[in-house]
């Protein structure tokens, strides 16, 4: 199998990127008495190696709590599961769940707290929840008048706006956890220029400050990927992750209970070798697939045996996740449609995989459902649409006849571009 790192590594090796919590904890004149909350977890390390949250404490900053998102402080917290607030065997500090009894940090959480600090690395995908607790600390910071600054990090499967792809989001009807505001499903940004943009778009008026990674190329893939939860283990897997996520919303295992989550994907009722023919007419690029066989541990069809197709992506400048699932879907449906059935995404911000309405009346977002449907801020659904159309609109499209690309929508492009151009300065410079 071909290495798809092997050809990026000399761009990689070019420039040592440095990340945003390695140029603030060099920078002049931060009062470090002040009192610092840091949202983070064990996929968030300096360049030394250290954890942030020790690189911190190290520095002589005065970390005082932590706040931990999905997965936990240990970043193998299953999907979905509630995670518990604990103390940090690494620093004996509180550490607050933002995935738990509340998905953002409450008054009291933040009473004894003057700077919140962001440092996550992401993956670069609209469903990964990483962001949307970003997007909730940002409203908690506002309203309570608390300084915001988000310890950038690169895009580790590129910054390339021409690879965003899918459908924006429809917030009116599919906004949950798992997609909140309007963004296409590969953003092509990092969480510091969404926070600048959302900043602009929908949290306003609060103390924001972004310290970017620098000698970053917008067209690199990451070669140095640590894992950022159980199933997201390699740079491959979060390459194709923003396409092979969809599956989730209907009766095919995604390869959650393998050790190819992501990579392969199957059900008892598949014919590999019909499935592949029919889909290598598609002329795919940027990808090989390969038919196989294989039986989850854990997750849908649970010690049944799985036919379906396992992908190795060799070219990431050519390979488009989103367009490639949605074809993959269609062509399932097309196939199997006595077979495919929906399937509920149930989670621990939304335990019923049903309407989002519910869910919404369940967890403390930043604003009560009343006010929220009045002026647009927090979550909103009819809560009428089925577990795939719901999973579809939010994720991916299934049109009848799926288009071969589904480039992300122009004016995302073109926003993102201007609200984060103060982004780009130095890491001392404000956001406008």
């Amino acid at each position: 199998m071909r290495n798809i790192l092997s050809d990026y590594s000399e761009l990689s090796s070019m420039q040592k990127v440095i990340n945003g919590i390695d140029i603030f904890l060099s920078e002049p004149g931060i009062n470090k008495n002040s009192r610092f909350a840091i949202v983070t977890n064990n996929a968030a390390f300096t360049a030394d190696k250290l954890l942030s949250r020790l690189g911190l404490i190290k520095g002589g900053f005065n970390l005082v709590k932590i706040f931990s998102p999905e997965h936990g402080i240990s970043v193998r917290g299953e999907d979905g599961v509630y995670q518990s607030n604990s103390i940090d065997i690494k620093t004996n500090l509180p550490i607050i769940s933002l995935y738990g009894d509340r998905l953002m940090p409450t008054e009291e959480d933040l009473n004894n707290v003057d700077i919140v600090l962001f440092d996550i690395p992401d993956v670069g995908c609209r469903f990964y929840t990483y962001l949307w607790t970003m997007t909730c600390v940002m409203e908690a910071c506002a309203k309570y008048n608390k300084q915001l600054i988000i310890l950038d990090r690169p895009n580790p499967i590129s910054g390339n706006l021409k690879m965003a792809e899918g459908p924006m989001l429809d917030e009116k009807n599919c906004s949950s956890f798992i997609g909140r505001w309007p963004i296409p499903i590969r953003h092509s940004c990092t969480l510091g220029e969404l926070a600048n943009y959302f900043s602009n778009k929908k949290v306003n008026g609060f103390d924001l400050k972004i310290i970017k990674a620098t000698n970053w190329n917008r067209d690199q893939i990451a070669n140095d990927f640590y894992p950022t939860s159980p199933a997201i283990q390699n740079i491959s897997t979060a390459l194709a992750y923003p396409g092979m996520g969809l599956l989730e919303g209907i009766n095919v295992n995604e390869g959650r209970g393998t050790d190819k989550p992501f990579l392969q994907f199957g059900a008892p009722w598949i014919n590999s070798e019909d499935l592949l023919q029919q889909i290598n007419k598609r002329r795919f690029d940027g990808i090989n697939i390969q038919p196989v066989s294989y039986t989850p541990i854990d997750s849908l069809y649970k010690n049944e045996e799985c036919n379906g197709l396992e992908l190795s992506v060799t070219d990431p400048k050519k390979f488009h996740p989103v367009s490639f699932t949605i074809n993959l879907i269609a062509l399932l449906f097309s196939i199997y449609p006595n077979q495919i059935e929906e399937r509920a995404y149930k989670t621990n911000a939304n335990p019923t995989g049903g309407g989002y309405a519910a869910a919404n009346r369940r967890m403390p977002w930043p604003l009560p459902p009343a006010e929220a449907n009045a002026n647009g801020a927090g979550v909103r659904s009819t809560g009428t649409r089925s577990p795939v159309q719901r999973r579809a609109t939010r994720n991916a499209a299934l049109p009848p006849a799926p288009p071969q690309t589904t480039p992300a929508s122009l004016s995302y492009a073109s926003g993102v571009i201007e609200c984060t151009r103060p982004a780009q300065f130095t890491s001392g410079d404000e956001p406008g």
